[in-house]
């Protein structure tokens, strides 16, 4: 039975609880490079009929890990890899074989982003050398969430140092510790960030499931640009204790997968109420069932407000993305021109909350997770990246550093009305007026512009983005790989407000669904335009 077939035949581990009961329907062995592209559902399936184990499975990451990302193409999108992972995953084998299974996530291999902290034998550097060989006294909680759910965490990705957020003129896949992480469409092209390595990982296969963070497009951004799905929550939906943070008034982890399938399995794992991070309370009585959101029909009669003041961009990814909304009124859905207003009225505020927010946070996060750390605040950072120049900034400086530590503080003016602005035009004043004088469900537009040449002389070329609407009011954010455009990949955003997750989870899939454009990388050198 090969992976189509498998897909078509709807085999879930989903109904985790009677899948052992099911082992003979299930089907035989996959071949290795189909069962590491396969989807939580597809390998807890073939898990369940014995055809393998967490630990084989593990095994055979492990071993592409070697063979794609610190040989053959050397995308070097992970970090560190995580000595116990082996022996995480034969414990959970033994639990299954035993009949206890702690859900759809059991056995499953996961990466984190090197900012999520984890107390056990790896580092938590957010890229930098300052961090480097500095272990967490403890998981953070979305770390935990996960391991309680059954996942082994098999190691941690790169990213841009600091989740982009030391220079003016960063480039972005890049780290002091780890390095460039490459885009698996096209290897002088760059993945985007922060993100980066979880995007280029998840594309790569070198997982099942990979956790990013977002402060503004670091989970979107990268997932478009590597051709994945990516989830950045409603804030408060998912923890933010354990990650080396840039500012809690945007900060949030999120799926990053190459499926809407999984994703929403991930999510759900993912969330709670943590007692370390105030916001998450919010989330009571509003997770939903996002493993029931998965619906075919999930557009018919949906009312999407297509965001033309996020096209104009590129003509080759607006023509795109007009053929693409076509898959979405055939699948039932309302599409209505709109316009997001207001979104001119908090560029320059959002940095300034960032850099007011990144120092506190930053010193509060080393003093809970990491206190023996040679690093206990910003002017430490700062000191050691210029007493390490040579090897911390050889491309790019931190100014972006040196501007936070010289900001107020929480108790500024400046930041409480900077704060008070952003809130006021992305939410009421922005996505919740769109959304409401339209009775819309979604917006959609571009998640953003194509792959950059990776270039250390300029830094990073972004080109039109999406993300900023729902980065700064703290609302869902959805992308869906939707094709291709000169060779590479580009995502459509699905955009919704506060908690409407299982909503755009539900239009997500079924665009997916519908249009099949996820495509595995081939790892060219450079891009060929003519795919």
């Amino acid at each position: 039975m090969d992976r189509r077939d498998f897909v078509r035949l709807g085999v879930a581990a989903g109904a985790v609880a009677g899948v052992a009961a099911n082992a003979a329907a299930a089907p035989k062995a996959m071949a290795a490079d189909d069962l590491l592209d396969a989807g939580v559902r597809e390998q807890g399936a073939v898990m369940a009929a014995g055809k393998t184990s967490s630990q084989q499975l593990v095994k055979r990451y492990l071993a592409r890990i070697a063979a794609v990302d610190k040989a053959g193409p050397k995308i070097n999108s992970v970090i560190e890899l995580n000595p116990d992972a082996l022996a995480i995953a034969a414990e959970l084998d033994r639990e299954r074989a035993a009949g206890k299974l702690r859900g759809p996530l059991h056995g499953i291999p996961v990466l984190l982003k090197d900012n999520i902290a984890t107390g056990d034998k790896m580092s938590t550097s957010a890229g930098s050398l300052a961090l480097h060989g500095v272990r967490a006294k403890k998981d953070a909680f979305v770390a935990e969430r996960l391991r309680a759910a059954g996942a082994v965490i098999i190691g941690k990705t790169n990213l841009s140092e600091w989740a982009n957020m030391r220079s003016t003129h960063s480039v972005s896949g890049w780290s002091g510790r780890g390095g460039q992480t490459r885009n698996p469409h096209a290897l002088d092209r760059n993945p985007s960030g922060s993100s980066s390595g979880s995007g280029a990982a998840i594309a790569a296969s070198l997982a099942t499931l990979a956790v990013g963070t977002e402060t503004d497009g670091s989970i979107v951004s990268p997932a478009s640009s590597c051709g994945i799905v990516g989830i950045k929550p409603t804030l408060g939906l998912v923890s933010r204790s354990g990650i080396i943070p840039i500012a809690h008034s945007q900060d949030t982890a999120g799926p990053m997968t190459r499926s809407v399938a999984d994703a929403a399995l991930m999510l759900a794992a993912m969330t709670g109420v943590d007692k370390d991070d105030a916001v998450t309370k919010e989330s009571n009585g509003k997770v939903a069932d996002y493993a029931a959101a998965l619906r075919l029909d999930g557009l018919r009669g949906k009312r999407i407000g297509v965001a033309r003041d996020f096209f104009g961009g590129s003509t080759v990814i607006d023509e795109l993305i007009d053929k693409e909304l076509a898959v979405l009124r055939a699948q039932g859905a309302i599409l209505v021109d709109v316009k997001v207003p207001n979104t001119d009225k908090y560029g320059e505020t959002e940095v300034e909350v960032l850099l007011q927010e990144f120092t506190p946070d930053l010193a509060a996060y080393l003093a809970a997770y990491a206190p023996h750390a040679p690093v206990k605040n910003m002017a430490d950072v700062i000191a050691f990246n210029e007493k390490n120049a040579a090897r911390e900034m050889p491309y790019f400086g931190q100014e972006h550093l040196i501007a936070s530590q010289k900001k107020e503080g929480l108790d500024s003016k400046a930041y409480k009305e900077a704060l008070a602005n952003n809130l006021r035009y992305s939410r009421e004043e922005g996505i919740d007026q769109v959304m409401r004088e339209h009775k819309l469900d979604a917006l959609v537009a571009p998640t953003g512009g194509l792959a950059w040449l990776t270039d250390y002389i300029n830094g990073d070329h972004y080109g039109m983005s999406f993300s900023s609407p729902a980065a700064v009011a703290g609302y869902p954010h959805v992308t869906v790989p939707a094709g291709f455009a000169r060779g590479l990949p580009v995502g459509i955003s699905f955009v919704g407000g506060a908690w409407s997750e299982a909503t755009l989870i539900g239009m997500a899939y079924a665009y997916e669904q519908a249009s099949k454009r996820r495509r595995a990388p081939a790892f060219p050198g450079t891009v060929n335009i003519k795919v």
